[in-house]
């Protein structure tokens, strides 16, 4: 601040005290140099941290074992779901048998990136069994295969229900995994190797 005060400005000409013969130019060149020696600091600070850090992405990957379609969606960042490929993703979760498509609660959606992130599979792909179910294909399975476990009033007809299998990954573990999240309704089915997950009430079999 003592070397800025150093220099008195006249009209158009800058003087300096200790050099009344210097030029104008030169004056006014060093004073343009310590003024932005001064700003230098207070223009960095503030462009740090202007920009938001990008929100986390909810990544899943599908394949369908009954129709062989592969889907890999982002369908929610940071808290906000994304409607296009939640949209994608009820067209993708059809009932294979008749086509008909519902809007799942994208809540089911959350429970299986948990559930693949608990079992250190996060970002892997999960076989789908059985997603949306129609009344009618529900009825089919239970009329066609009694012992299956298929209930007269399941979630998947709600599209809160879906049947999975992950890749190298033993269904008892899946299922404790599932159970440990403690987020809905889920069942073991060994012998066909697959687990169910759902978002209703706590319970298991």
């Amino acid at each position: 601040m003592a070397l800025m005060r150093q220099y008195i400005l006249n009209g158009s000409e800058a003087t300096s005290v200790s050099s009344p013969g210097k030029k104008s130019k030169s004056g006014l060149r060093c004073l343009s140099l310590i003024l932005l020696y001064l700003l230098a600091p207070l223009l960095g600070r503030g462009g740090t941290g202007s920009t938001p850090p990008a929100a986390h992405e909810y990544r899943l990957r599908f394949y369908h074992t009954h129709t062989g379609e592969r889907l890999d969606v982002v369908y929610r960042r940071g808290d906000q779901y994304i409607p296009e490929a939640l949209e994608e993703l009820d067209n993708y979760l059809r009932d294979h048998r008749t086509g008909d498509v519902r809007h799942f609660n994208p809540r089911l959606f959350d429970l299986l990136y948990d559930l693949t992130a608990s079992l250190g599979d996060s970002g892997g792909e999960i076989d789908v069994i059985c997603g949306y179910r129609t009344p009618w294909s529900n009825k089919f399975l239970r009329t066609r295969r009694s012992h299956t476990g298929v209930a007269q009033h399941r979630l998947h007809m709600q599209a809160e229900a879906i049947d999975i299998r992950l890749l190298g990954i033993p269904t008892s573990e899946m299922r404790d995994s599932a159970l440990h999240l403690h987020r809905g309704g889920v069942g073991c089915y060994r012998s066909s190797d697959f687990v169910h997950v759902d978002v209703g009430r706590v319970r298991h079999w």
